[in-house]
């Protein structure tokens, strides 16, 4: 049993916090790089140290979120998961709102990114951040929602970021649902967890995974479209999706190549029937004036 702790009062002791931080940067480093802390490809679960045996980030790619679950906000008002869905496509992070470090990453490094974006939360998407720290109150999810709305640095998107704190079996419900494995560390008041964040449609419906703390704006970008069953982007973005692809075990879009030489080919060929027309129509113009001379000469031969 985890023994309650005032979340307002917790602090960790020097010597705890360097091994807290010593631990999660081992964390960042595997999480960035491979797609699962328990991925038996990679490392076998029961040579694992045992904080990390319950973390990871596995994929359940089209598996549908409970968006019955019900949670409070950062305002302690009491809402379901489902109010945040069901119009627009919507980015996902389990994060914890006082974790000392990874976390706040998680969140800047997502915040970071969008804001080069042209879409804008509560217009085009919504962001969704769920604590897994059930201990944590309305205050914490506020100060954590304000300091990342700072780094985003938009007006007008408050509407479009939601934090959100529930009690333990609902936290592991949706969490579970979505593949994110943590564990709580009696020892140092901590949470061994995984980074990345998770893209779904607007039904719900898990779309993609995007690992670390660094997400490439321009990979968001394809993953909210394709989310949003092309409902946003432009004709460019359209031709950018036909010849990129989401690789899940990489958490990134490749190109294809047979569709890229497929597009290079076509425009090589409408640029050679341009070229083709535009020179008969010029050489059919140089003739013009010769053939228009031509009966005047014959009159003055008859005269």
């Amino acid at each position: 049993m985890r023994e309650t702790i005032d979340p307002m009062t917790r602090r960790i002791r020097p010597s705890r916090r360097l091994l807290a931080a010593a631990l999660l940067s081992v964390l960042v480093a595997v999480s960035s790089t491979t797609p699962s802390f328990a991925d038996q490809s990679l490392v076998e679960p029961e040579k694992m140290p045992g904080p990390l045996k319950e973390v990871s980030f596995e994929q359940k790619l089209g598996d549908i979120l409970p968006l019955d679950a019900s949670f409070r906000d950062h305002t302690g008002k009491e809402v379901r998961l489902g109010d945040y869905w069901g119009e627009k496509p919507v980015l996902l992070a389990f994060v914890y709102y006082e974790c000392p470090m990874l976390c706040s990453l998680i969140l800047n490094g997502m915040a970071s990114s969008l804001s080069v974006l042209e879409f804008r939360p509560s217009e085009e998407f919504d962001v969704v951040a769920i604590s897994i720290d059930h201990e944590e109150t309305p205050a914490m999810a506020a100060k954590a929602r304000a300091d990342t709305l700072r780094r985003y640095g938009r007006d007008g998107t408050d509407s479009g970021w939601h934090f959100l704190l529930g009690d333990e079996a609902t936290v592991r419900r949706v969490a579970d649902a979505a593949g994110y494995g943590f564990e709580y560390i009696p020892s140092t008041d901590e949470f061994a967890h995984s980074s990345g964040i998770v893209v779904t449609t607007p039904e719900g419906q898990i779309a993609q995974y995007y690992y670390g703390i660094e997400y490439p704006p321009k990979d968001l970008r394809l993953a909210l479209i394709e989310a949003s069953k092309n409902k946003i982007g432009s004709l460019v973005d359209q031709v950018l999706l036909y010849c990129y692809k989401y690789d899940p075990k990489i958490g990134q879009y490749t190109a294809l190549t047979m569709r890229l030489l497929r597009i290079t080919g076509g425009l090589f060929a409408l640029g050679l029937i341009a070229f083709l027309w535009f020179s008969f129509r010029h050489d059919r113009a140089a003739q013009s004036p010769a053939a228009s001379e031509s009966p005047k000469a014959g009159s003055l031969g008859a005269v």
